[in-house]
């Protein structure tokens, strides 16, 4: 079981997906990325089959077909998030710069995979009645906190907010997936070679 979650032991790092983006000519970086995938499955888009891969396509790359690279990496990212949402401890994390950059550049990453994640969530979820109060809650959170703008104090209380704003997003993320994602993602798997 790889375990694409967490940032420190992840082979798929933020600094090697956002260059392999880059180089592939996609506009997006890795952050922006993971927030699309993220919040398609836990609004419980399918990633089965070519459907979403062609959503995805429109929604950062210009609806031009990706590179079989591409598809790959792309599919192994969707089945990693999908896998670690279902992980029993929380295995789930976002995908940002490691600790080492400035507070400011994981800052402006984590706005960019939230305001990622609210397109790929209303991709499937556009009228929001319907869903618990709890998941209403949390879409109205990530609507307040992808309009931030911060003055970045490179602290321990800057970087405890920091800290507390990714915790949450973390939560809320498994929150909408468990509600939305769990059903219809029932075939994610990380196991499979993609090779």
């Amino acid at each position: 079981m790889s375990d694409l979650g967490s940032s420190s032991a992840n082979p798929l790092s933020y600094d090697r997906l956002s260059e392999f983006f880059e180089q592939n000519g996609i506009l997006s970086n890795a952050a922006e990325v993971h927030g699309i995938l993220t919040g398609m499955i836990a609004g419980g888009a399918s990633i089965e089959g070519d459907d979403w891969l062609l959503l995805v396509s429109d929604l950062i790359h210009e609806g031009q077909s990706f590179k079989p690279a591409v598809r790959e990496r792309m599919t192994e990212m969707a089945n990693d998030i999908c896998a670690s949402m279902r992980d029993p401890d929380l295995g789930f994390n976002l995908l940002l710069p490691s600790d080492h950059e400035s507070l400011l550049e994981r800052l402006t990453s984590m706005i960019n995979w939230v305001q990622s994640f609210l397109v790929g969530f209303g991709v499937n979820q556009t009228n929001l009645t319907g869903l618990s109060d709890d998941v209403r809650e949390v879409i109205d959170d990530m609507v307040e906190i992808a309009k931030l703008d911060f003055a970045v104090d490179e602290d321990e209380e800057g970087e405890r907010a920091y800290f507390e704003v990714v915790e949450y997003l973390r939560i809320s993320a498994m929150l909408c997936f468990n509600e939305l994602g769990r059903k219809v993602g029932a075939s994610c798997t990380t196991n499979k070679v993609l090779h």
